[in-house]
C-alpha cells in the first residue's frame, strides 16, 4: 500500500525536522508543474525532503528503505523532468542543502564539494584562485554538481576538456539501504574506483544518491574569441573536417541550426571557440578564417561573445515542445542534422540544435503540438540510429513520453544494466522507470 505524504512526513520529521519537509499541497506553482512533468500523468505527487547533511541524507534513505518507499533523487530540480517518466515515487530527496565546499587543493588542481552545491557558486569560489571546473551544462546558473554528474551534462567545452567522467576523480553516494559508499580520491593520478564513478555518471539517480564529488580543475583562461561560420551544409562539413585535422586547439566546436547564426544566413552553422592567451587565440582565429573564404563569418569577443553563448544555452533551456539529446558518428553529423531539418520543414516544425563535433553529441529542440512531435521525434531517432547514434527525449509533454519510449535504446547492454540495477538497487527504490529500459 502506497504511503501518504503526511505519513511519510511524520516518519522523517525526527530525522530532518519539519522545516526540511514539504508535502505536495504546500508546493509552489512552479515546483508543482516541474514535478508533474517528471511523473506519469496518473502518479501521486511525492513528499519532498531536504537533508542538511550527508548523515541526514543517509538516515533518510535508510528510513525509506525500511518502509519500502520509492525515491526520486534530485538536486535543484532543473533537470528533474529529463528522461523517462517516474512511476510510483513516494519521496523526492533533494541534495540542494548539501552545498559545502569540503576541500580545495589548489596546488593539485582538485576540489571536493557536496553534491548540492550549484556550479555557479563553485565557479565563483574557484575564481579567487584563478581556477575553474571546465563544464558548461544546461541551466548553469541553477544546476548542482551532483545533478550535472547524474545527467552527464557537460556542454560545448567537452571538445577540449572531455566529458563529465573525465573531470570526476572521486565520488561518494548513498546506497538503497542508507549505507555510504566512496570511490576514488582527490589526487589526479588516483584511479581507484574509476569504474564506479563511470557507473554513477549519467545514471539519472537510478543506482544511488550522489552525496559528494571530487573534480579535476583547470586554470581560468585569460581571454576568449568565438568565430561563427555559416553556409551550405557541404561547405560546413568540409571546413569542419579541415579544422579537426588541423593543429588548431579550440575549446568548443559546435554545429548549430540556422536560427543560431548570430545574424548570418546559411543551411547550417559552425561555432568555434578559442580560449587562452590573447596572442594565441588571435592567431588561431586568423588561421581558421583563412580556411573559410567561401563562408560567411563573424568574430565575437568580450561582451558580445558571452551574450552569444548565453543565447545558445537559453535556446536549449525550454519550457515547451520537446528537448532531445542526440548523438551519431561525427562523420555523419552534418548529414543527420540536414535530414532532421528536412523532416521538420515538411511538418512545419520549428527546430533548434547545438551539436558538439567531439562525438557528435548535442541537443535538439522541437517546437510543435504533440501529434507532430511524435512523428518528427520518430523520424529524427531513425536518422540518428542509421548514423550509429541515438535520440533520447529529455524534456517533453508527459503524454508524449507515455506513448513513446524516452530512451529508445536499441543496444545490447540492457541485460548488463539490469544486473547492475539488481546489484546496486535490488528493491528498485531509486528513480523507478526513469532510466533506460524502465530501470
Amino acid at each position: 500500500m502506497t504511503a501518504s505524504p503526511s505519513a511519510i512526513a511524520s516518519q522523517l520529521s525526527p530525522i530532518v525536522g519539519d522545516e526540511s519537509i514539504v508535502v505536495p499541497t504546500d508546493l509552489a506553482e512552479n515546483q508543482y508543474a516541474k514535478l508533474a512533468q517528471a511523473l506519469l500523468p496518473t502518479a501521486q505527487l511525492p513528499c519532498l525532503v531536504y537533508p542538511r547533511s550527508q548523515v541526514e541524507l543517509a538516515e533518510v534513505v535508510a528510513c525509506a528503505h525500511q518502509h519500502h518507499w520509492r525515491m526520486l533523487p534530485t538536486g535543484s530540480g532543473s533537470k528533474l523532468d529529463w528522461g523517462g517518466l517516474v512511476k510510483g515515487a513516494e519521496l523526492l530527496i533533494s541534495t540542494q542543502r548539501l552545498n559545502r565546499l569540503i576541500d580545495h587543493a589548489a596546488g593539485d588542481l582538485t576540489v571536493t564539494v557536496e553534491a548540492g552545491m550549484r556550479l555557479i557558486d563553485l565557479q565563483a569560489k574557484l575564481a579567487t584562485a584563478n581556477q575553474w571546473v571546465a563544464l558548461d551544462p544546461s541551466f548553469a546558473d541553477r544546476a548542482t554538481i551532483g545533478g550535472i554528474v547524474a545527467t552527464r551534462d557537460a556542454g560545448s567545452r567537452r571538445h577540449r576538456y572531455g566529458g563529465v567522467r573525465d573531470l570526476c576523480l572521486g565520488i561518494s553516494f548513498v546506497r538503497y539501504d542508507g549505507q555510504a559508499v566512496k570511490a576514488g580520491g582527490r589526487v589526479v593520478k588516483n584511479v581507484a574506483g574509476y569504474d564506479l564513478m563511470k557507473l554513477l555518471t549519467g545514471s539519472f539517480g537510478s543506482l544511488g544518491i550522489i552525496s559528494e564529488l571530487t573534480l579535476r580543475l583547470y586554470p581560468l583562461p585569460m581571454t576568449s574569441r568565438t568565430v561563427v561560420l555559416a553556409g551550405e551544409a557541404g561547405a560546413i562539413a568540409a571546413i569542419l573536417q579541415s579544422l579537426l585535422a588541423s593543429s588548431l586547439t579550440p575549446t568548443a566546436v559546435d554545429l548549430v541550426s540556422p536560427n543560431l547564426l548570430a545574424g548570418l544566413s546559411g543551411e547550417l552553422g559552425l561555432v568555434v571557440r578559442f580560449e587562452g592567451g590573447a596572442e594565441s587565440i588571435q592567431q588561431q582565429g586568423d588561421r581558421l578564417l583563412k580556411l573559410t573564404s567561401n563562408l560567411q563569418h563573424r568574430t565575437l569577443e568580450d561582451a558580445a561573445e558571452n551574450q552569444y553563448w548565453q543565447a545558445l544555452d537559453q535556446q536549449m533551456e525550454v519550457s515547451t515542445g520537446s528537448l532531445c539529446q542526440i548523438g551519431c558518428l561525427s562523420s555523419q553529423a552534418v548529414a543527420t542534422l540536414m535530414a532532421i531539418a528536412q523532416a521538420c520543414a515538411q511538418q512545419g516544425i520549428v527546430w533548434s540544435a547545438v551539436v558538439q563535433s567531439s562525438g557528435a553529441i548535442g541537443k535538439l529542440h522541437l517546437q510543435a503540438d504533440s501529434d507532430q512531435l511524435a512523428m518528427v521525434v520518430k523520424k529524427a531517432r531513425s536518422y540518428c540510429q542509421q548514423a550509429s547514434g541515438f535520440l533520447t527525449l529529455l524534456q517533453a509533454p508527459p503524454s508524449l513520453k507515455a506513448s513513446l519510449d524516452a530512451w529508445g535504446y536499441t543496444g545490447n547492454a540492457l541485460t548488463a544494466m539490469r544486473k547492475l540495477k539488481q546489484q546496486f538497487d535490488p528493491e528498485h527504490l531509486f528513480s523507478p522507470h526513469r532510466f533506460v529500459g524502465g530501470l
